[in-house]
């Protein structure tokens, strides 16, 4: 459902991406709304100008994101929730550019919440027990640690709120995992698996857009969800421990209580 996010997410694409050479791919999970299936279902219109892939299965991200990358027809995949809003005209040129240069995996996107601040410039992992979005809620103009929310850098890992990387890497690891991380981390994870097959993972803050964040799915507050949430944690924790406390692309003596790249206290590395 959630027409109100859908149609100007594809008008935004549509309207201010610069890069020409795309299809959009809807993935529809069981939408009802009449105005939904209305949009969704039109054959004559100017708006028609994407494929829907309907799957009314009960709500996994991973199962849906892997089908959807199957189907596409592009060698390079651009995961976006129904959520975000392109701002940037070169965002897709931006993202390509990093894309294609040998020895990258997945490319991150700059995103921004409604009132201006950072959303996501990279993910650090360690915040909150497994992985955090650094910069996050710093203001726009912040450029961030050392300049790392303004310029192109390496992360561990980037948010598949909006990622791009090869559809032949993409298949070559299995895509997401649709097992243990039906919800939750799922990009982490893959962010991580891409990195130990030998790829290396960037944030580029020249495509910007905008991230009404979990506004579609919602939030961890249900004693269900936060019992499903909980566990997708626990698998990450099992199975990245070693690199989860010690992120290659983060300073030992930074805090892993924030995400504002303060000092650790005590420190958690040798100063």
């Amino acid at each position: 459902n959630r027409l109100d996010l859908l149609r100007p997410c594809i008008q935004s694409i549509k309207q201010l991406t610069s890069y020409p050479n795309y299809e959009i791919i809807v993935i529809d999970n069981g939408s009802d709304d009449p105005q939904m299936l209305a949009y969704l279902n039109q054959t004559d219109s100017a708006e028609r100008e994407f494929t829907v892939m309907k799957d009314d299965r009960p709500f996994n991200y991973s199962v849906l994101n892997n089908k959807a990358v199957g189907e596409a027809k592009g060698e390079y995949i651009t995961l976006l929730n129904n959520d975000v809003r392109v701002i940037s005209p070169d965002w897709l040129n931006e993202m390509m550019g990093v894309a294609v240069q040998p020895g990258v995996g997945v490319v991150g996107a700059k995103l921004y919440y409604p009132d201006g601040t950072i959303q996501h410039a990279g993910i650090v992992l360690g915040i909150g027990g497994v992985a955090g979005c650094a910069h996050s809620h710093m203001d726009k103009a912040n450029k961030g640690f050392f300049g790392r929310a303004s310029l192109t850098n390496s992360f561990s890992a980037v948010t598949g709120a909006c990622m791009v990387v090869s559809k032949a890497i993409f298949e070559k690891l299995d895509g997401f995992n649709e097992v243990y991380l039906p919800i939750a981390f799922n990009d982490v994870d893959f962010c991580l698996r891409v990195r130990e097959a030998g790829y290396r993972n960037v944030f580029t803050p020249f495509a910007e857009l905008l991230h009404y964040e979990s506004a579609s799915r919602g939030y961890e507050d249900s004693p269900e969800k936060m019992k499903r949430f909980e566990q997708e944690s626990d698998y990450m924790v099992k199975t990245w421990s070693g690199i989860l406390q010690n992120d290659p692309a983060y300073n030992p003596n930074l805090t892993l209580e924030f995400s504002d790249f303060s000092l650790a206290w005590p420190p958690r590395g040798n100063l």
